[in-house]
């Protein structure tokens, strides 16, 4: 389990390459980049990420950890950026490990669900008109219900 809050850009396909040597023998691999998208008005300036150290890397903890209990998994990354990011540029990546396809597309699914409703990041978007922080969706919340036993 691999779990890092950075500043830093980082290149997803050395961190892909990197997660897959530590794989071992995994029948199935599985990984979503999240990228910073532009408004709908398409005047996306930049978006400011925030975070608690020590509280956040936690928070990431047991959401990967309640992956881990709930699949067969032989390995998980869970990579998320703070700072000042621009349109284009990555956020986040989740990665899983699994001896089959199911068991890693679904923990995928459920980390990146609950990365977004519950891993403790705010975030703020600057536009030509202003700053405004991104609230929470229904459709996100939606998201978690499904994962509920």
């Amino acid at each position: 389990m691999d779990i890092r809050v950075q500043e830093l850009e980082f290149d997803a396909g050395v961190e892909l390459a990197r997660f897959t040597a530590a794989s071992g023998s995994a029948g199935a691999i599985v990984t979503f980049t999240g990228i910073v998208r532009d408004t709908p008005d398409g005047d996306l300036d930049r978006m400011e990420i925030e975070h608690y150290p020590g509280m956040t890397e936690r928070a990431l903890g047991e959401i990967a950890q309640k992956a881990q209990d709930r699949w067969d998994l032989s390995n998980l990354l869970i990579l998320h950026r703070f700072g000042d990011l621009k349109t284009g540029e990555t956020i986040m990546m989740v990665a899983t490990a699994s001896r089959h396809r199911v068991a890693a597309f679904e923990a995928a699914e459920y980390l990146m669900d609950y990365l977004k409703s519950r891993a403790p990041f705010w975030k703020k978007e600057f536009t030509k008109s202003g700053a405004t922080w991104v609230a929470s969706k229904r459709d996100d919340e939606d998201a978690l219900n499904r994962w509920k036993p």
